[in-house]
């Protein structure tokens, strides 16, 4: 009886050890384009946990306070899908290069998303890209 429960017990154990959470996402990398300032800078990374176990996503931080991600609240079951919510301030004008990294218990705990794109001023336009008629064109 001894022996049954303690192959019973380790069984138990490795097959414990063989269940885990798996993330999987969509795209890891956002492309906003060219954006004018102002704009809506909200994106959304999506991703499936396609392990076994539940996902529990513990902690996500962005490379910088002008990105702000948001992540779920609760455990995403086996076969279930998830959202991460980042939110990009527009009212800075310049390319965005960001780095987005998530914790969690899945198989491999530390992922790095990125955002990239290109925040604009439509009010200043350079000279260069006026284009005038020449007097030849008119």
């Amino acid at each position: 009886m001894k022996k049954l429960i303690t192959i019973l017990f380790i069984g138990l154990i490795s097959f414990t050890i063989n269940a885990q959470a798996k993330i999987e996402f969509k795209a890891e990398t956002i492309d906003y384009g060219t954006i004018e300032k102002g704009s809506d800078g909200v994106r959304v990374f999506e991703f499936t946990n396609t392990g076994d176990e539940p996902l529990i996503i513990s902690k996500v931080t962005s490379s910088c306070g002008c990105t702000i991600p948001k992540k779920p609240k609760d455990p995403i079951l086996p076969g279930k899908t998830g959202e991460i919510e980042v939110k990009y301030d527009t009212n800075r004008v310049n390319p965005i290069r960001k780095t987005i990294t998530v914790i969690s218990n899945a198989e491999t705990p530390t992922v790095a998303l990125k955002i990239k794109g290109e925040v604009i001023d439509p009010s200043k336009v350079s000279l260069l890209d006026k284009k005038e008629k020449s007097i030849v064109e008119k």
